[in-house]
C-alpha cells in the first residue's frame, strides 16, 4: 500500500530502492563477475514505448517514470534485473558486437535470475486456457448461496487442478516456471502470513519462499513472499492468497466489532482460520479418491530444480510465536472450516483489477 507523499519524494525513494535492489542482486553473481561491473546511475524518465534501458555510454539504468510510479514493486524490480543483465553482458562479457538480446545477454539473465522476456506478454497454450476457464467457472459456482453446491464446486475446482498437475508429473510434460510476489514487501510480517505461505505450498502446486525486497515507505530492504510455479498455478495460488487475506480481514472486523482485541489476537484468529481451512482441504483429500488427491503433495522435481537454481543460498528460520489465546484461535478454526474459495473477490493492483486466472 503506497503512502501519500509528493511526487519528488516518491521518485527519490524509488531511485534509492533501485540502488538497494541492484546491490542485493549483485550477490547472486560469482565474485569473478561482481568485480567486473560497478553501480550505475539510476533515473526515471518519461518514455512512451520502453519500460527501461541500460546506457553503457552514460553507465545508467533508466526506468519508465509512469511505470515506476504506478506499477507494483515486483514489476519494477523485474525490469531493473532485465536492464542489469544488459549492463552485465556489456561490462563483463563484451556484448557490444551482438544483438541486444543475444547469447551473452541471455547468459547474464541466467546468472542474475532475470527474465529476458520481461517486456513480453505471456500467452497460455490452448489446453491450459480451457482448463483455467473450467476452474474459473467452478469458483464462480462456489458463490452459490446453497452451502452444499458451493462446497461441491470448490472441491471440484481443487480436484481439476490437482488432476491436471498429477497428469503433468506422470507424463513428465515440459513446463516453464515464473516467480511473482504475493503481497507487498514489509520489514515485518505477522505469523499468519507464514501460515498462509505454507498452505499455498502444500495444496496449490507452488514453491514459496521469503525473499529480500525494498520497502518504499521505510526506505529499507525488507522481505516479501515469492511464489514460483507454472503460470496457471501461480494465477490460482495468487488468487487464493488474496482471497483468504481479504476473508480474514472481513471476518476479523465482524468478530472484533467492539474493538476490544489487539493485533496479537488478530494473529490468533487469522492463524485459526488458515488452520481450519487447511483441515478442510485435508478432509476433502481423504474423501476423494486417492487417484486424484493421493498425490496432492507430490513434489515436482523440475520445480524443485528451478527453486534450487533461483535460490542457491537459503536459510531456514524457526519462529516462536507469542502467547496465544486458545479461545480466539478456536473461533478462527471454526470459521476457517466454513471458508469457501469463490470468484467473488478480486485482486487489485493500483487501478487494475484481476479475477482468477487473469495475469498482468
Amino acid at each position: 500500500m503506497r503512502i501519500e507523499m509528493t511526487g519528488t519524494e516518491f521518485e527519490r525513494k524509488i531511485l534509492h530502492g533501485l540502488a538497494l535492489e541492484w546491490e542485493n542482486a549483485l550477490y547472486l553473481l560469482d565474485s569473478k563477475y561482481r568485480k567486473l561491473i560497478s553501480m550505475p546511475a539510476f533515473s526515471l524518465k518519461d518514455m512512451k514505448r520502453r519500460l527501461g534501458y541500460w546506457s553503457g555510454e552514460k553507465k545508467e539504468i533508466c526506468i519508465n517514470r509512469e511505470f515506476a510510479l504506478s506499477g507494483s514493486w515486483d514489476s519494477v524490480r523485474r525490469i531493473l534485473l532485465h536492464e542489469m543483465a544488459h549492463q552485465l553482458a556489456e561490462q563483463a562479457f563484451g556484448s557490444e558486437t551482438e544483438t541486444p538480446h543475444g547469447p551473452l545477454f541471455k547468459k547474464a539473465c541466467y546468472l542474475l535470475r532475470a527474465d529476458y522476456r520481461a517486456s513480453e506478454n505471456y500467452i497460455p497454450d490452448e489446453e491450459n486456457s480451457v482448463r483455467m476457464q473450467r476452474i474459473r467457472k467452478l469458483f464462480a459456482l462456489a458463490e452459490s448461496s446453497n452451502r452444499n453446491e458451493a462446497e461441491s464446486a470448490m472441491r471440484k475446482a481443487h480436484e481439476l487442478s490437482a488432476k491436471h498437475n498429477i497428469d503433468i508429473l506422470s507424463k513428465n510434460t515440459s513446463r516453464n516456471f515464473i516467480s511473482v510476489f504475493a503481497g507487498t514487501p514489509a520489514l515485518r510480517h505477522p505469523r499468519e502470513e507464514y501460515d498462509l505461505a505454507q498452505l499455498l505450498r502444500e495444496y496449490y502446486f507452488v514453491w514459496t519462499i521469503w525473499v529480500p525486497a525494498y520497502v518504499i515507505e521505510k526506505e529499507k530492504m525488507g522481505r516479501v513472499l515469492e511464489l514460483s510455479g507454472t503460470q496457471d498455478n501461480i494465477s490460482i495460488a495468487s488468487y487464493v492468497y488474496e482471497f483468504i487475506r481479504r476473508y480474514i480481514e472481513s471476518r476479523w472486523i465482524e468478530y472484533n466489532r467492539k474493538n476490544q482485541l489487539n493485533r496479537y489476537r488478530k494473529t490468533d484468529f487469522a492463524s485459526g482460520i488458515i488452520r481450519g481451512f487447511t483441515g478442510k482441504l485435508k478432509s476433502n483429500s481423504r474423501i476423494k479418491s486417492h487417484a486424484v488427491y493421493g498425490l496432492i503433495k507430490a513434489d515436482d522435481p523440475l520445480l524443485k530444480e528451478y527453486a534450487k537454481y533461483r535460490y542457491p543460498h537459503t536459510v531456514t528460520i524457526s519462529r516462536k510465536g507469542s502467547g496465544c489465546d486458545r479461545n480466539v484461535l478456536q473461533d478462527g478454526i471454526n470459521i476457517g472450516k466454513e471458508l469457501v474459495i469463490s470468484k467473488g473477490i478480486t485482486k487489485t493492483d493500483g487501478n487494475k483489477r484481476f479475477l482468477l486466472g487473469c495475469s498482468e
